[in-house]
């Protein structure tokens, strides 16, 4: 199995910068518990405090694809639009 990279980067509707921030927060603690969770890190950007990126690393496909069905997840697919302005993830392969 080869290991996964991803890089998702989320920018928040004015003036929901802080709720977006506590939910993604929230998301961290559940996913480094998942199996085959190598690295799940949230950080902000220093120029555009709107945008948060998270910097993963995930031991195989599978285990991603386990990701994208966990409750955690799943319930921040429901509750985050009000949140959410923009959204993209790149899922990469190492070389």
């Amino acid at each position: 199995m080869s290991e996964i990279a991803v890089v998702a980067t989320f920018v928040a509707k004015p003036g929901q910068e802080e709720k977006l921030k506590e939910a993604l927060q929230g998301l961290v603690g559940p996913t480094l518990k998942e199996p085959g969770a190598l690295q799940y890190d949230l950080h902000r950007d220093l120029k555009e405090p709107r945008r948060f990126v998270f910097v993963e690393r995930w031991a195989s496909q599978a285990a991603l694809e386990a990701h994208g069905k966990a409750p955690h997840i799943e319930a921040h697919r429901r509750n985050s639009p009000a949140l959410i302005e923009t959204g993209e993830i790149h899922v990469l392969a190492k070389l």
